[in-house]
């Protein structure tokens, strides 16, 4: 809930701020706007309300007790997202289309990591979508077919190489930036799966935290569907009768 009302608090003061610095040059009248001298104060409220979208309290979590593999290497994080679909077949075929659904079979997928990558391109034309995401991007933290898949990508604020397993498991200083995401399979009976995803962010001295913290508030929106098509994806995959094409 505090990621949403941040993300609509920086969006609302960017529109803000974009509208005063216009009415700096033509007073936008019909937002009300009929002076110069009152886009002068509706650009500094702008900048006024995006700093409090940016200082919003971030809270951190942590798991007593490990039940997956990705509470092995995030036990500890601060931003997160979770997202969970009922699929009608069995646990073999669910692995199998998470690992073979492409961008084309999801929904918005190509536009919204356009957007979010300013144009680059995430893997050939053709990839699997989380075989593009270990091309390079992020690394295979633990792996159990028709169970779970964990990956991940962590270093300093600038980037850096990939750690391994053993690495994320190590205690590392500011300033940090840790990212894990799972896929997990849970059987309800012998045809039906629970399907579900969850991304955890930890983050560690104070200028990466906020910077990171309003990256993440605007850009969850976004996040949030994408992952919501890609599940959907999987489950149209794994669903689908075994000669047919995917949609």
């Amino acid at each position: 809930m505090v990621t949403l009302f941040g993300g609509a608090i920086l969006y609302l003061a960017l529109f803000g701020a974009a509208a005063g610095v216009a009415s700096l040059v033509k007073p936008l009248r019909f937002l009300g706007v009929r002076t110069r001298k009152r886009g002068l104060i509706v650009f500094g409220l702008g900048l006024l309300a995006f700093t409090v979208g940016v200082y919003l309290p971030v809270t951190e979590t942590r798991v007593e007790t490990p039940r997956t593999r990705l509470d092995e290497f995030a036990p500890v994080y601060q931003f997160s997202e979770f997202h969970s679909i009922l699929v009608s077949a069995p646990k073999d075929r669910v692995d199998a289309a998470l690992r073979a659904v492409r961008p084309e079979e999801t929904r918005f997928f190509k536009t919204l990591t356009w957007i979010r990558t300013l144009g680059k391109s995430m893997a050939p034309e053709g990839w699997p979508i989380l075989a593009s995401f270990t091309a390079g991007a992020f690394v295979v933290l633990a792996e159990e077919p028709g169970r779970e898949i964990v990956i991940g990508r962590a270093g300093n604020a600038m980037g850096g190489k990939l750690w391994a397993a053993e690495e994320f498991r190590a205690f590392h200083p500011a300033p940090l930036v840790k990212i894990v995401m799972n896929f997990r399979i849970q059987e309800v009976d012998a045809t039906h799966c629970l399907l579900t995803t969850e991304t955890r962010v930890y983050t560690a001295g104070t200028h990466v935290l906020r910077g990171f913290a309003t990256y993440w508030r605007m850009i969850y929106p976004g996040s949030s569907l994408i992952r919501s098509m890609w599940l959907r994806a999987i489950k149209l995959r794994a669903e689908a009768p075994a000669d047919a094409a995917p949609a």
